[in-house]
């Protein structure tokens, strides 16, 4: 290896620590508690270096945000490709998203902004975008009945999205208490399928 790869290297080495431990913050004191001198300290680099791969603390939280959905959109497209009718693709779809709200929930806190601020740029970065073409790919193909229109895909996905993202911040911030996790799996799939049902009734 020469030694403009073994650079490039190190910079990719570098940045990834810089994004790993900012994440790891977020989990031991949440993300109001990230700092780029807190990163610096964990990484054991000093601040100055941090501002070398990033220009500020949004920018790593835009870069977090980023990653956040490239898992998420994983998740959801494994789960639609193991099934086959468009009902079971859907559920599917929408569960994926749950579980990974539950074990990624400080990328789910960042993304969707539940008991902090949001990171400001989130709303115009492209993964976001992809992620709303996959699930509106199947959305469309629920339709058997109506016609559709790009603005009925978008109603519905909205009407998916907002009650089962509703449910997710509920749990995150623990407001929902007299549930179980056997009762929060039953609300959600009889969401979806009360969801599912109206697009052709």
């Amino acid at each position: 290896m020469g030694s403009k790869e073994r650079i490039l290297r190190l910079k990719d080495e570098t940045r990834a620590k810089i994004l790993d431990a900012a994440l790891n913050i977020a989990k031991m004191e949440g993300w109001q508690a990230l700092s780029m001198r807190k990163i610096a300290e964990q990484i054991e680099y000093t601040a100055p270096i941090i501002y070398e791969y990033f220009a500020n603390k949004e920018g790593i939280l835009l870069e977090l945000t980023r990653k956040g959905y490239r898992i998420l959109t994983k998740h959801i497209i494994d789960a639609r490709e193991r099934y086959e009718k468009n009902e079971d693709k859907m559920e599917a779809m929408w569960i994926a998203y749950w579980n990974f709200a539950f074990t990624h929930k400080e990328f789910y806190r960042l993304m969707y902004g539940v008991d902090m601020v949001r990171c400001s740029n989130s709303s115009c970065i492209p993964e976001t975008d992809n992620l709303y073409e996959i699930l509106a790919e199947v959305i469309a193909a629920l339709f058997t009945k109506k016609p559709i229109s790009e603005d009925i895909i978008c109603l519905k996905y909205n009407t998916y999205w907002s009650v089962i993202h509703g449910l997710v911040s509920i749990n995150l911030i623990h407001l929902n208490w007299r549930t179980t996790d056997a009762l929060n799996q039953q609300i959600l799939k009889d969401a979806i399928k009360v969801i599912t049902l109206s697009i052709n009734s």
